[in-house]
């Protein structure tokens, strides 16, 4: 179970008619697309899969038919989430895990729970679920960190908890989490554009929104940096980069979605509170992938 979530995970985009309706036959030709391209796992529902604005009913949806279409040749990590403690825990009990092989679940948000409040959060959701959780820590979306010392309580003393996607952007945070781990927690990164520095630091892997428009160049950067083949991940990684960077301009998924409507995979269309890029960021992406 544990190496089936190293390597790269795609953080997958829920495709969107105009009329804000779940885009099916979009979202078969995204999951063959990325499925094809060699990744390792597959992550539905997370917050590039714009899961807040779905309801239960939708995203169970989603997740049974990109099981269905990816005919369960890889793991799904399926994201369950909240800043209501009990109400993550009542989702997970009445959640169907057929097709699911862990959960990830991100931080509070808004709440600011101190580093005590993530800890029992963890340990309650660690308790409940019946397959194993995948910490997530991106302070820029929730206002909340969760620290070095938290992440490696919680890695020792629950054995369920089996690895953590850090989106910090803290270069020493996540070194003290890398150098003091158990040897089977696995730290993946959470953004794109850091991925090979922090494998080089020993990171297992990502999950990654790049790899909705690229699976097959993105995972490949990955294997080969993985192999410490640093100079065929960093021609990848740089061949990459101003199109990662693009992505971010304005918000995810967005950009991503720009992208896939660009390539023919999928549409542009966002749920509100998002809004679809502007055209210059349009552009910008457009003149990007003709270049790549």
């Amino acid at each position: 179970m544990d190496n089936r979530l190293k390597g790269t995970g795609v953080a997958m985009v829920t495709p969107f008619r105009e009329d804000e309706s779940i885009d099916f036959g979009a979202l078969k030709k995204l999951t063959e697309h990325i499925v094809n391209g060699g990744v390792n796992f597959l992550v539905v529902m997370g917050t590039t899969g714009e899961n807040p604005v779905l309801t239960e009913q939708e995203q169970t949806a989603v997740l049974d038919y990109v099981a269905e279409v990816s005919e369960k040749k890889l793991p799904i990590v399926f994201g369950i989430a909240g800043n209501n403690t009990q109400a993550v825990i009542d989702r997970i009990k009445k959640t169907d895990f057929t097709n699911i092989h862990a959960i990830l679940s991100a931080t509070p948000y808004y709440n600011k729970p101190t580093q005590k409040g993530l800890y029992i959060h963890y340990k309650n959701i660690a308790g409940a679920s019946p397959v194993p959780v995948i910490l997530y820590n991106v302070p820029g979306r929730t206002s909340v960190n969760l620290s070095a010392e938290t992440t490696l309580k919680l890695a020792y003393d629950f054995e369920n908890i089996i690895g953590v996607k850090e989106a910090s952007g803290n270069f020493s945070q996540i070194m003290q989490i890398l150098k003091n781990k158990p040897a089977d927690f696995i730290v993946l990164s959470g953004d794109d554009n850091l991925t090979l520095p922090y494998i080089a630091l020993g990171m297992q892997g990502v999950i990654s929104v790049v790899a909705n428009a690229y699976p097959k160049e993105f995972s490949d950067m990955v294997r080969a940096a993985l192999k410490h083949d640093f100079t065929t991940a960093k021609k990848l990684h740089y061949k990459l980069l101003d199109f990662t960077d693009s992505l971010f301009m304005e918000s995810n998924p967005a950009g991503v979605k720009a992208a896939l409507e660009i390539m023919g995979i999928t549409s542009k269309y966002v749920r509100l509170p998002l809004t679809s890029v502007s055209k210059e960021t349009y552009t910008v992406i457009n003149n990007l992938i003709k270049k790549i």
